[in-house]
């Protein structure tokens, strides 16, 4: 079915193709490969791995993830997210985990695709994504120390290895601090108008390796630059490790559940920004899975699709999913061609790129609403995911998150809104009746009735022991459990007990339901539910008047 819809999805998307869309597809292809190089080198870096390893990544699944993507505008290669979540993998398993952490990711997310999970990952509240996303720009910044001062550190975390400067020292080079530096205001003073056209990552990097090559400055360099994509470090089938499966699962699924969230929130995003163009969110993730099952035979990190790289790709016209593959072709013949100079490129320039982005990763806007507007659940799931993110990882962050933005939202449904109101017959025009209203009270319930809310109602009923009428108007309760309807149930038969009679007034259908199911509606009669407290008063008492009490 899915492969049907792929097939179908193609024959729309290249219809009508000709030279016009191919050179449309080209240019964006090529934009498109002039951010992603820096940050392609640079997230290689910051993974704990080397530049080359980034690069290759990029390559491979910027081509075979945009070939099965979900919507013809993803584009896909290492990202910071990633990057972060992999530097303590990388520290404590080495490249052999990571690839074999990279290939149970993938196959975990084609099994996703095919129960059709995609849309799973909208049940993550904004302020966890928004939080998980301050987690990891945090965690890119702090994982460049070494590269951005010229130290040395060790630990299979960043925040161990931050410890580690006490026992090691901490002597920063001074040319790379003053390269890291340049790069930074480099990119945050080149005018917007310019980027949009040349991107500031790839100026600075070139600047900065013009000058350290011209000046010989003692700062550490990239590294040799492969020209092939089947390095010696990569994972081939006679070195696959069945056994480790158990002790990299943890992992395995911290990858996966990032690469689904990252790439169909990118989705999502794109397909909004090209005007509602079509996005299967389950294809997307049987493309990912495939990409990353792919990418440790190369020699490659997980990766996931990219929003930065994405709206570079819309915005700069993209007409069909061959941008994608333009871009990884660019990027291909960059690496065979420009290999040697890559190789030549300052850690503290790449170091300076993901300080940056690191900074820019953060959504400001989105931070400040949820600040600004003191939403006090919102600031507690966004801080609590941002420190889980960086002291533990992305699984517990977003469990976390999701735990307390279930908890907080129990604790709010359990306030439930309860107002007495005794009969005021000074506010009635009554007719001839029998009735003595004085000691009548009508309870208006707002909310829903479940187990945490009946000790507060249990409490304010107290208030009408000496009624001998109540009136529960529970329009405003939309849905109601079993721990309340036997609250009531007790309370009905108590109240007849003393000579209390008790009635009910517009009872919603998902309520009366219940009360049908759990013998209410049996133990107080029909006779005792009307339509609207209005009726019971116009029936008992004769109420000229439409007054509402």
């Amino acid at each position: 079915m899915m492969l049907k819809q792929y097939l179908g999805d193609l024959r729309d998307e290249f219809r009508g193709y000709n030279a016009a869309k191919f050179t449309k597809d080209l240019l964006a292809g090529l934009t498109v490969t002039a951010v992603a190089l820096p940050l392609a080198l640079a997230f290689g870096v910051s993974a704990g791995a080397d530049a080359a390893s980034g690069l290759i990544t990029a390559v491979i699944a910027g081509a075979i993830m945009a070939a099965l993507a979900g919507g013809y505008f993803q584009i896909s290669g290492p990202t910071g997210a990633m990057a972060a979540i992999l530097m303590s993998l990388v520290a404590t398993y080495g490249m052999p985990g990571v690839f074999m952490a990279t290939l149970i990711a993938g196959v975990l997310c084609i099994v996703c695709g095919l129960l059709h999970l995609g849309q799973l990952t909208a049940i993550i509240p904004s302020p966890v994504i928004t939080g998980f996303t301050s987690g990891i720009a945090i965690l890119i910044a702090l994982g460049q120390v070494d590269n951005f001062f010229g130290v040395t550190s060790e630990g299979e975390s960043t925040l161990a290895k931050l410890m580690s400067y006490g026992e090691l020292g901490f002597h920063p080079s001074l040319p790379t601090v003053i390269m890291g530096v340049a790069v930074m205001v480099f990119m945050a003073v080149f005018p917007k108008k310019w980027n949009a056209v040349v991107p500031a990552s790839l100026i600075s990097i070139i600047l900065a390796t013009i000058a350290a090559v011209a000046l010989d400055l003692d700062v550490a360099r990239v590294g040799a630059i492969p020209s092939t994509l089947l390095p010696e470090v990569r994972l081939t089938f006679s070195n696959i490790d069945f056994s480790v499966i158990p002790e990299l699962l943890p992992s395995a699924v911290s990858i996966a559940l990032l690469c689904m969230i990252e790439s169909v929130l990118c989705g999502a995003s794109a397909s909004r920004m090209a005007g509602g163009a079509r996005f299967r969110a389950d294809r997307e993730l049987v493309a990912q899975g495939v990409g990353n099952l792919v990418l440790p035979f190369f020699g490659g990190l997980p990766a996931s699709a990219a929003i930065a790289r994405t709206s570079v790709a819309v915005k700069s016209g993209a007409q069909t999913r061959l941008v994608g593959i333009i871009h990884a072709l660019g990027l291909l013949i960059s690496m065979l061609a420009l290999g040697g100079i890559m190789s030549q490129i300052p850690l503290a320039a790449l170091a300076g790129v993901l300080m940056i982005t690191a900074w820019r990763m953060n959504e400001w806007d989105s931070i400040k609403y949820i600040f600004s507007h003191k939403f006090k659940s919102a600031i507690t799931q966004f801080v609590a995911t941002m420190l889980a993110t960086v002291a533990f990882d992305l699984t517990i962050a977003i469990v976390l998150g999701v735990f307390i933005g279930l908890a907080l939202f129990v604790a709010n449904c359990a306030k439930m809104e309860i107002s007495i109101n005794r009969v005021d017959p000074n506010r009635m025009d009554m007719g001839e009746t029998h009735e003595n209203v004085s000691k009548w009270s009508v309870v208006y319930l707002s909310g829903p009735m479940f187990f945490m809310t009946t000790e507060a109602l249990s409490a304010r009923l107290s208030e009408v022991e000496d009624q001998e009428k109540i009136i529960f108007s529970m329009r405003g309760v939309p849905s109601i459990d079993i721990t309340a309807v036997n609250m009531l149930m007790e309370y009905y038969e108590k109240s007849k007990q003393a000579g209390r009679e008790v009635l009910f007034a517009g009872v919603n259908a998902p309520v009366m339901k219940m009360f049908k199911r759990a013998g209410m509606l049996e133990l107080a009669g029909g006779e005792s539910f009307y339509f609207a407290v209005n009726n019971i008063l116009n029936e008992r008492l004769h109420v000229k008047s439409s007054e509402t009490v």
